[in-house]
């Protein structure tokens, strides 16, 4: 491998919106995220699916025997 061409890896905190912090490393010296693993709905379980004009329905309808 050739010497010196590698990025420098530092020891980072990545910093969400709603609060949470968690480390890892990365070549950037500071990480700052909107949505995170602790507050996505699809993670947290609070995630809805939007029933437009009965698609849900009419699939179950056509696929569930």
């Amino acid at each position: 491998m050739k010497k010196d061409i590698h990025p420098e890896l530092h020891d980072v905190m990545v910093e969400c919106a709603c609060g949470n912090s968690f480390p890892t490393q990365s070549t950037s010296k500071e990480i700052k995220v909107v949505i995170c693993s602790q507050c996505h709905p699809f993670f947290t379980g609070t995630q809805k699916f939007l029933d437009t004009a009965g698609r849900i329905d009419k699939f179950n309808k056509k696929f569930v025997k």
